[in-house]
């Protein structure tokens, strides 16, 4: 079986196509036959070593994939061998022809959905769910920005706002990447790029400000996110890359709120009911994960760059 392997954190460069042997699943566990992998920022800021919390080295990046189960071990009744699934997280890593995976971490994937759509779901929509609900508290009726809304991330929460009865607004730095955002369902759009555009969108809320926003980048937009808020309005941060400074008075005078959410810190169970949640939305079509490029195996490295660029637009897979 080949794998990307890395054997010290650093650039895009040290992760190399390997030959490993095959994988035989325990108790309790699964053996997905990966078709596709879906690469995520996270995978590059373990790869850099710059992440909270590393594995050991060597290891194989990637959590999210979809594919075939190959074999189940002693205990896992439901499911068989020859079931679509996708991954939401491994214990061998995604990046690669096979993984093991806990019970836990695997999901059904309906006939209708691509591998490689299967592949864009683990992380992406899962974080999306959690900051419009769980943190955000997300209510039908609410206006939502989805402050950089054209990566997977960005995709899974304004189709999981819209399916949900809100009013959702989406940013994007390209032509393309806002004429994607609107084909998700935002109701509208706005250029981040543009200096005007915090009042454009309080215009849009006729001057009452955004209940909710769900940030991509808070060491950019942060500052700027809170003056767009309506009273009691929230700010739910999903993605930051350095620290910012903001005017606590924002806050203050609107009785707002940030919160951080991260989606390794979720309960076992709350990501049992996010699942079920997602595996519904994908069964009656309102979730269509969108697959921006498809990426061989072997040319990992290059998925790693491409990922972290502001013109990325849906999900960028690998394929084995």
């Amino acid at each position: 079986m080949e794998a990307i392997r890395v054997h010290e954190f650093g650039g895009p460069e040290v992760m190399k196509l390997e030959d490993v042997p095959q994988l035989n699943p325990g108790a309790g566990q699964v053996l997905v036959g990966i078709r596709a992998a879906g690469v995520n920022p996270v995978d590059v800021y373990i790869r850099q070593g710059t992440y909270g919390s590393l594995p050991d080295l060597p290891y194989t990046p990637g959590m999210d994939a979809a594919g075939i189960i190959e074999a189940v071990g002693e205990g896992v009744t439901d499911m068989a061998v020859g079931d679509r699934v996708y991954t939401a997280g491994t214990l061998t890593g995604a990046y690669a022809g096979q993984a093991l995976c806990k019970a836990a971490q695997v999901h059904r994937l309906p006939k209708q959905v691509s591998f490689q759509q299967g592949a864009s779901v683990g992380v992406p929509y899962a974080i999306a769910y959690k900051a419009l609900f769980m943190r955000g508290r997300a209510q039908p009726g609410e206006t939502v920005l989805v402050h950089g809304a054209t990566g997977g991330a960005g995709i899974a929460a304004v189709q999981l706002a819209r399916a949900a009865g809100l009013k959702v607004i989406g940013t994007g730095g390209s032509v393309q990447g806002r004429e994607s955002v609107l084909q998700q369902g935002a109701h509208h759009v706005a250029d981040h790029r543009n200096p005007d555009h915090v009042e454009e969108i309080i215009h849009l809320t006729k001057g009452l400000g955004v209940d909710l926003v769900l940030e991509m980048l808070a060491n950019v937009n942060l500052g700027q996110d809170l003056k767009m808020l309506n009273r009691s309005g929230r700010v739910v941060v999903i993605g930051s890359r350095g620290s910012v400074e903001i005017d606590p008075r924002d806050l203050m005078i609107r009785d707002a709120a940030v919160f951080g959410v991260l989606l390794f810190n979720t309960p076992e169970r709350d990501l049992a009911a996010i699942h079920s949640a997602l595996v519904a939305g994908l069964e009656n079509r309102t979730l269509r994960p969108v697959v921006g490029r498809e990426i061989p195996l072997a040319e990992a490295p290059r998925s790693h760059v491409e990922v972290m660029t502001s013109q990325a637009v849906g999900k960028t897979v690998l394929i084995p």
